[in-house]
């Protein structure tokens, strides 16, 4: 079934229009998890929970934190999970009243966030020590959207990402929406996570495009980016 579904031409094109339209109401920012702000679309929470449960990470590692949602959603699969499981969160700026609700979260303890440039060589040296002892490790990429940024993250935290686990890239969808809906910032069409994607995978074999999630999920902020490491 949803192999004919995806395969409906009908739907791919209403499903289009609806994202589109829907993000002019700035949809992805009408939801929370465990009571913090998550901006993420409902399909995409639900993708990456199956991936958590799947792959049993004992490492999720997200630039950009905003709110702290999605720290909260990993973190909350973590103690579901068991074990000592733990989230690495890194933003340019953490605002206080956010960092604040996180450290006061029930899963802070499972937490821990980074302030700075996730591109930083020092937070990349200090990101790469704390993944040595991990099992599984999961890496998301939300942060910066520009083409050189988003390569550059990709070429710094693809490695630490285990064979078998998932590097999934935000925002993808940049590329597939008019550039009047990002306003003065500096990502556009061309400019975008899903060039970044593109360009990185034409340099290595290591990843691949897991094509099952899009087609289960039909819309997605994220087209094009869940990437499976298929090579050790």
């Amino acid at each position: 079934m949803i192999e004919r579904m995806a395969q409906d031409p009908e739907l791919a094109r209403l499903t289009r229009d609806w994202f589109e339209r829907s993000c002019r109401f700035q949809y992805t920012y009408h939801f929370s998890w465990l009571g913090r702000p998550i901006i993420q679309l409902p399909q995409d929470i639900m993708a990456t929970q199956e991936i958590i449960w799947d792959v049993k990470p004992d490492l999720v590692i997200e630039t950009g934190i905003a709110h702290g949602g999605s720290l909260v959603l990993w973190a909350s699969l973590m103690e579901l999970l068991g074990g000592n499981g733990r989230v690495v969160g890194i933003d340019i700026e953490i605002r206080p009243p956010n960092r604040a609700a996180i450290e006061a979260h029930p899963l802070a303890k499972r937490i821990e966030m980074i302030e700075a440039s996730s591109v930083d060589p020092t937070v990349v040296d200090r990101v790469r020590s704390i993944a040595k002892s991990c099992r599984q490790v999961i890496v998301m990429l939300d942060s910066n959207h520009t083409h050189a940024h988003v390569l550059r993250e990709l070429e710094l935290y693809a490695p630490l990402v285990t064979a078998g686990s998932y590097l999934i890239v935000f925002d993808t969808s940049v590329e597939q929406l008019p550039d009047d809906l990002f306003g003065s910032r500096p990502w556009k069409r061309g400019n975008s996570p899903a060039t970044a994607v593109a360009q990185f995978l034409r340099s290595t074999d290591d990843f691949a495009v897991d094509e099952r999630i899009e087609r289960k999920l039909l819309m997605t902020s994220a087209p094009g980016g869940y990437l499976r490491r298929v090579k050790s």
